[in-house]
C-alpha cells in the first residue's frame, strides 16, 4: 500500500490508548467477527505449543484461544499500552489464581515483531491489519512463524463504511476513512511473504443507526478514527458537516441508517524452507510405499 495511505502509528496508538475504557462496550462488532474467526479453526488439525494474539486489544479473544488449545501458552500483542493494562486485567483473581496460565502480554508494533524466528505455532489476528502495512505483518508473522505453522486473520475489505466513505466525498476532498485492501491482493501478498495456499473468504455485516452522530460516536468508542497522514486538521464546520449528513440520510432505509462492514477472513500455512541460511539446498523424500 503506498505511504500516503497508511494510517500514522502515532496517532493509531493515541486513538486506541484514549478508546481503551469504552472499547469493551462498543466493541459488538469487533466480538462477533472475533467469534467467526475461531470458528474457523474448527476443521484444522492443530496442536499449538505457543500461540500469538496479534493486535490483541483488551485480550477479547484470550477465553476462546485457551479453551480452544488448553496446553498453549499464549501471547498477547498490541500498539496500545492502555488496551494491554485491560487485557492483564480481564481474568477474575481466582481465575488467574486456580486456572491455566495467563496469556502474557507485550507492547510492539505488529510490523516489528519481538520474537524470536520460528518460536510461535499460530499467528491469530482479529481486525488489526487495516491498521498496517499488510506484507510487513505478513513477513514477520513468517520470520515468527514454525515450519507449518499457521497464520489466521480477519480484516476489512474495500466495502467498509461505504456510505460514510461516500457521504464525506460530497462535503470536501480529504480522505476520512482509511482504504481497505481487496482480499485478493492480500492473498497475492501471502504468497509473496512465503505462505503456502492461502484461504479468503468475504462476508458483508451491515450495523443499523438512528442517527449520523451514534454511528460516528461507535467508532470513536473503539477507536477507529481518522489516522491518515493527508487528513483534514481540525474539527468539520457546520456547512462541510451539514453536506455530509445530508449525504448519508439518502442511504436511509426502513428508518435507520446503515454502516456496511466488508469482513476478510485469510488463513495460509508457512512453508518449510527450501534453502539453509548458509545457501544449502533442503530436498524432502517422501517414504516409499510397498510394491
Amino acid at each position: 500500500m503506498d505511504e500516503p495511505m497508511l494510517p500514522v502509528k502515532r496517532d493509531v496508538r493515541r486513538a486506541f490508548e484514549r478508546a481503551a475504557r469504552t472499547y469493551d462496550e462498543a466493541a459488538f462488532l469487533q466480538r462477533e467477527v472475533c467469534a467467526r474467526l475461531v470458528e474457523h479453526l474448527e476443521p484444522m488439525r492443530l496442536s499449538p505449543r505457543r500461540v500469538l494474539d496479534l493486535g490483541c486489544g483488551t485480550g477479547h479473544a484470550f477465553d476462546a484461544l485457551a479453551k480452544r488449545f488448553p496446553s498453549a501458552s499464549i501471547l498477547g500483542l498490541d500498539i496500545a499500552p492502555a488496551m494491554l493494562a485491560r487485557a492483564r486485567g480481564r481474568s477474575a483473581w481466582w481465575q488467574r489464581l486456580l486456572g491455566p496460565a495467563r496469556p502474557s502480554v507485550v507492547c510492539a508494533d505488529a510490523e516489528r515483531l519481538p520474537i524470536s524466528g520460528a518460536s510461535i505455532d499460530l499467528v491469530f489476528s482479529n481486525l488489526v491489519l487495516q491498521w498496517c502495512e499488510p506484507s510487513r505483518v505478513f513477513a514477520e508473522a513468517a520470520r515468527a512463524l514454525a515450519p507449518e505453522g499457521l497464520f489466521l486473520f480477519s480484516t476489512f475489505g474495500p466495502d467498509t463504511l461505504k456510505e460514510l466513505r461516500a457521504a464525506f466525498a460530497e462535503a470536501d476532498a480529504a480522505p476520512h476513512v482509511n482504504r481497505f485492501v481487496d482480499m485478493h491482493d492480500l492473498g497475492d501478498a501471502l504468497v509473496h511473504a512465503g505462505f503456502a495456499d492461502p484461504v479468503m473468504e468475504m462476508e458483508t455485516i451491515t450495523l443499523e443507526y438512528d442517527t449520523v452522530p451514534a454511528a460516528l460516536r461507535d467508532l470513536k468508542a473503539i477507536g477507529a478514527v481518522n489516522s491518515l497522514p493527508s487528513r483534514a486538521r481540525g474539527l468539520p464546520g457546520r456547512s462541510r458537516w451539514r453536506r455530509m449528513t445530508q449525504a448519508y440520510e439518502r442511504f436511509r432505509r426502513d428508518g435507520l441508517l446503515p454502516a456496511t462492514w466488508e469482513i476478510v477472513y485469510g488463513h495460509a500455512w508457512k512453508v518449510p524452507p527450501r534453502r539453509l541460511p548458509d545457501g544449502r539446498q533442503v530436498v524432502s523424500f517422501a517414504p516409499k510405499g510397498p510394491r
